[in-house]
């Protein structure tokens, strides 16, 4: 698949807060506005994610705690190219995502990442422990043809829906080719991409920054 086939489709929003676990609401709310989503294979959502601790202030780590949202939140889709159009349906809409109303913007859609450290908030892989996790990555990642040379997990989070509650953990790989992070952008990792599981952004470090040609 060329490079340029897959893209985020990033939404300006009007919210003022999410619960911090959001996925499945969120989801059932894209899915409600744009039914083809559920279906669209190459499809993936990110979760949205407020401001980092700092200045006093502690992010809420509960699930059912809220997270305060900037003017500066996002939705994003990851999208096959052709499916933007398509997307453009949720602009002027208001969603209804775990109680809050969240308004829907302008459409603007990114390239995927250059840069060849990646991160994923959330993967849903098999073994709980961090050594069983990170065994489970590094089979999917080789199946792929790749192998980082840095790989590191975060602690555990679960992810609840209604069915079922996933044990996910967030995972960082470094050392990949530019071909790598793209193809792995691309593909995700894992299961239950539609809620946001599995897929890769950006982690910038010094080393990528550096060697940037755009």
């Amino acid at each position: 698949m060329a490079r340029d086939e897959i893209v985020d489709a990033v939404f300006a929003i009007s919210c003022r807060s999410l619960p911090v676990d959001h996925a499945y609401a969120l989801s059932q709310a894209v899915q409600a506005a744009l039914p083809w989503f559920a279906g669209e294979p190459e499809a993936g959502l990110h979760t949205i994610h407020g401001a980092a601790s700092g200045a006093g202030w502690m992010r809420p780590e509960g699930p059912d705690e809220r997270v305060e949202l900037s003017h500066r939140a996002k939705l994003a889709l990851r999208l096959p190219r052709r499916r933007l159009e398509d997307a453009a349906a949720l602009v002027g809409r208001t969603l209804e995502v775990a109680g809050a109303a969240m308004r829907v913007d302008r459409l603007s859609a990114r390239p995927l990442s250059r840069i060849r450290t990646l991160f994923s908030r959330s993967l849903v892989l098999a073994g709980d422990e961090e050594s069983a996790f990170l065994a489970a990555a590094g089979a999917e990642l080789g199946a792929l043809g790749m192998k980082p040379a840095t790989m590191l997990c975060g602690r555990e989070v679960l992810l609840a829906t209604p069915h079922r509650t996933y044990r996910t953990r967030s995972l960082m790989v470094a050392g990949l080719s530019l071909e790598q992070s793209l193809d792995l952008q691309r593909r995700g990792l894992g299961g239950e991409r539609k809620l946001g599981c599995g897929v890769f952004i950006p982690h910038k470090d010094v080393g990528d920054l550096s060697a940037r040609s755009d």
